[in-house]
């Protein structure tokens, strides 16, 4: 398939204790990848953002750490997910010009990562 970080179909993470979210925004970061939920506009970045640690390994799907990366509805559609990434598809088009670049968007995805490893070692 290809590279996580150049895939831009939506992809949907599945961490080792079988809850699962959506990666809207993803970049690598230390030996791990940073990624946005749905919705991180509404509560802002430094609280959306997460850090999943690990190496990154695969062509699709892939691994990080523990957990598994796959194409958003690729074996075995998840509607929750689906549902969850359809409803981000309208509001993201309802904001428009008002969403941020995606330069912009990495640039504050670094700027806040040490809060979200700090997080993610937490707990």
């Amino acid at each position: 398939m290809a590279d996580l970080f150049s895939v831009t179909a939506p992809l949907a993470i599945r961490f080792r204790n079988g809850s699962r979210q959506i990666m809207i925004e993803r970049i690598p970061y230390a030996d791990g990848v940073l990624f946005l939920p749905p919705f991180w506009t509404e509560t802002g970045i430094e609280t959306a953002l997460r850090f999943v640690a690990g190496p990154v390994a695969g062509d699709g799907p892939w691994k990080v750490g523990d957990a598994v990366v796959t194409v958003l509805g690729c074996h075995g559609t998840d509607p929750h997910l689906a549902g969850e990434f359809a409803a981000w598809q309208d509001y993201r088009e309802q904001l428009g010009a008002g969403y941020p670049e995606r330069d912009r968007i990495q640039q504050r995805m670094q700027n806040h990562a040490a809060q979200a490893v700090e997080r993610n070692a937490a707990g």
